[in-house]
């Protein structure tokens, strides 16, 4: 077996004879340090030593990505881990073992999110997995995942607030679930200590005149039809139909869901996947059994129940709204609401704005956020708060009041404190600017 100093002269000049199918070169510098030269041409660094009596063998990597310097420092190394009592080759098989990020979200998706959240949360997180987590850090096994890497992915979508802290929160959850089986340790979270970005929270109440619009344009769109959008200026728009027969009528199924969502407050997969079955009229309420919150009731009016009961119902398809496929819902309302909005010009409301908006006039009526939030289906009364800036009647009356008695003290009219009958007080106090 070949002997001498591994240097790169050496290493080229080595060559794989004819007959056989490798060549060793062995350091006479460092015993266990050699190179092997394969008739492929390949030639790769080795380290020898012998564990529980048996000689073993490791690559340390090919000759031209390792010179002959670095495979020797690395040869020391390992040969160092052997006096020590370590096996390199079972610590080499179980660093290859760890898995990376990306296997450890496939399982978390499979055995974790599948079974234990709804639908929709593992919709929204399978889109954040394949748009931002796996391309950027799928490929790092998860024990060598820094904060820099996920800071790094969280200041790319800087544009997009939402989606990175969602991002940031998907990530957290995962390494906690992997921590949970310790693969991690909980306290090297990665996603842990990062800022989050401002969310800017978008309400969109549509006001009177737009609802009167909107149900024009519905009435429209199940009637006559809706106008198309027709460029007149493009070379093919004069073989188009006559201006007066550029109208496509809108799915009636896709109107009565509308109607709907407005009417009840409900959000939009709780009227798509609501079943004949769980409507009861008598007592006005659609028994939904699962739900964004669980199982939830969704109170039919008077107008709703109208909607309802002008809708067929179709064979073999037990959903109120039911879809193109047999036994199936519609999948959403996105074509039809594109249509709607632009013919009434309802630029940039989107389809859960309506139930903002029906959350906005019982706010506005005054009707009290517990009942709103009970219609709504919330679960924590926190989540109702945020219409409570629209319930301003009780508040604009104890502003009346209070500055009217002001008013009058001030005009020497009456007491501060004398303020038993505010109603009163309102109507006969004078006020002079």
């Amino acid at each position: 077996m070949p002997k001498g100093r591994i240097s790169k002269r050496s290493v080229d000049a080595l060559a794989c004879p004819v007959h056989k199918d490798r060549e060793f070169l062995w350091d006479i510098g460092l015993g266990g340090f050699g190179v092997c030269a394969f008739g492929s041409g390949k030639k790769v660094y080795v380290a020898q030593f012998r564990k529980d009596g048996r000689s073993r063998r490791i690559a340390l990597g090919d000759h031209g990505r390792l010179t002959a310097d670095e495979a020797r420092s690395q040869a020391k190394t390992v040969l160092g881990l052997v006096e020590q009592g370590v096996d390199p080759l079972a610590e080499r098989r179980k660093a290859r073992a760890v898995r990376t990020f990306r296997e450890v979200a496939a399982d978390f998706m499979r055995t974790h999110v599948k079974s234990k959240r709804k639908r929709g949360t593992q919709i929204d997180y399978e889109s954040l997995l394949r748009r931002f987590v796996n391309p950027a850090i799928g490929n790092i096994r998860i024990v060598d995942l820094r904060r820099a890497d996920v800071a790094r992915l969280h200041s790319r979508l800087t544009s997009a607030p939402y989606s990175a802290n969602r991002t940031l929160a998907l990530i957290s959850s995962i390494w906690n679930w992997a921590a949970k089986r310790d693969e991690v340790p909980f306290a090297n979270n990665p996603a842990k200590g990062i800022e989050r970005y401002p969310e800017r929270r978008r309400e969109r109440f549509l006001t009177s005149e737009e609802i009167g619009r909107l149900g024009d344009t519905l009435r429209e769109a199940e009637t006559s039809g809706l106008p198309w959008l027709v460029d007149e200026t493009k070379p093919k728009a004069k073989h188009l139909a006559s201006p007066a027969n550029r109208r496509t009528l809108v799915d009636p199924f896709a109107v009565a869901a509308i109607r709907l969502l407005i009417l009840t407050g409900a959000r939009l997969r709780e009227i798509l996947h609501a079943k004949w079955e769980h409507v009861d009229f008598e007592r006005g309420i659609i028994h939904l059994p699962d739900s964004k919150t669980g199982a939830k009731p969704i109170y039919i009016s008077a107008a709703a129940r109208t909607v309802l009961t002008s809708l067929a119902r179709i064979n073999d398809n037990p959903y109120i709204i039911p879809g193109s496929n047999k036994q199936a819902p519609r999948a959403d309302l996105k074509k039809p609401w594109e249509a709607v909005t632009r013919a009434a010009g309802l630029k940039g409301v989107r389809i859960h704005d309506l139930r903002h908006s029906f959350a906005s006039v019982g706010a506005g009526a005054s009707l009290g956020l517990p009942i709103i939030g009970k219609l709504l289906g919330h679960s924590q009364p926190s989540t109702t708060a945020r219409y409570s800036h629209l319930d301003v009647d009780v508040v604009r009356r104890a502003a009346e009041t209070i500055s009217a008695t002001i008013s009058a003290a001030m005009d020497k009219k009456v007491q501060v404190g004398e303020c038993n009958q505010p109603e009163a007080l309102i109507i006969t106090t004078k006020v002079e600017v």
